[in-house]
């Protein structure tokens, strides 16, 4: 299967302390990866440097073949950030028309953007006013507007009701079957099931790279949650050894 993103012998500090160590691993096209783990494990900046905005220190990142952060990419990623990177002074509908301009597509994309993330009701109201989620969401509008082929996804369920997560997992699997790479982070593990294969990564280092049936089967449990804690514990004790 094609590989939409490698990853190879990827080192990144911040100051003195390194963040990840060497990490190498693959994500295949048209697939749903989810990227797992705890606050604080390097998620955000293993994604950051998959966008190519991240200063590495050593290693490699390709993107459909080209060095993460090429300008013939810009158009083929689409990213959500943790923190919303919206106007809050603008409506969601100026949002996202916005975006799409600097994409070169029209309103009418824009506007299907917004109506797929649940926000049809809310677009002539300004960002500003929105609540967290809906906030989330009008800034998934505008990543989505440009119909990528790499969608980076930081966190995107975060503070959404139980509802509004499955509807919006439900777009991430459409998005998949029709094309489009997506990469969720996300440190709720029973998002993991949802995921056609799982990067678990703890302080920096990858310790599980396959499908979650394939995770339960080496842990032992049928419990992603208590195979996360296995693949934990023997990670720490290789270490050791």
């Amino acid at each position: 299967m094609e590989h939409a993103v490698e990853v190879r012998d990827l080192v990144v500090t911040r100051g003195a302390k390194p963040v990840l160590h060497g990490l190498t691993c693959t994500i295949e096209a048209g697939m749903v990866t989810g990227l797992l783990g705890p606050s604080g494990s390097g998620k955000t900046t293993l994604l950051r440097s998959i966008v190519g905005v991240q200063k590495i220190r050593s290693g490699q990142v390709l993107v459909f073949g080209q060095p993460a952060g090429a300008p013939p990419l810009r158009r083929r990623i689409g990213y959500l950030t943790q923190a919303p990177s919206v106007y809050a002074d603008l409506t969601v509908r100026e949002n996202a028309r916005y975006f799409a301009s600097l994409f070169g597509v029209g309103a009418a994309r824009a506007d299907q953007a917004i109506a797929d993330v649940g926000l049809a009701d809310a677009a002539g109201q300004l960002v500003g006013t929105l609540s967290g989620g809906q906030h989330a969401r009008a800034s998934l509008a505008c990543a989505l507007v440009s119909e990528p082929d790499l969608l980076v996804l930081d966190e995107p369920t975060v503070g959404q009701d139980p509802v509004l997560r499955n509807e919006l997992w439900d777009r991430f699997r459409a998005l998949a079957a029709a094309g489009t790479t997506l990469i969720v982070s996300s440190h709720v593990m029973d998002e993991a099931s949802r995921c056609d294969r799982l990067l678990l990564i703890r302080d920096g280092d990858l310790i599980a790279d396959d499908t979650p049936a394939a995770v339960r089967s080496a842990a032992g449990t049928e419990d992603l949650d208590e195979a996360f804690l296995r693949l934990v514990l023997a990670s720490e004790k290789e270490k050791v050894a």
